[in-house]
């Protein structure tokens, strides 16, 4: 399985990335681990807000590429309808 998933960073900018494993991921884009991406060690720490999941890394990088060509705010329109419905 791959996930796709936005994180909020300490600033409260959005990150939107994917992973085979969601707990991992955040722990590497929180700790010191080289895995986690460069862009976020200034924006520590973070936390994943939302997460889709797709059955092939295609599937989940084409919908990665969607969602970064969003704007924040049509961005936190999906993550609240979803904790909204959970």
């Amino acid at each position: 399985m791959w996930y796709l998933y936005i994180a909020q960073c300490n600033d409260k900018t959005l990150y939107t990335g994917i992973t085979t494993d969601v707990h991992r991921r955040e722990l590497e884009h929180n700790t010191n681990n080289k895995k986690g991406a460069k862009s976020l060690r200034h924006k520590r720490p973070i936390k994943i807000i939302y997460v889709e999941k797709f059955t092939s890394q295609h599937e989940a990088r084409k919908r990665e590429s969607d969602i970064k060509s969003w704007k924040r705010e049509y961005k936190l329109k999906v993550v609240n309808k979803n904790l909204e419905n959970t």
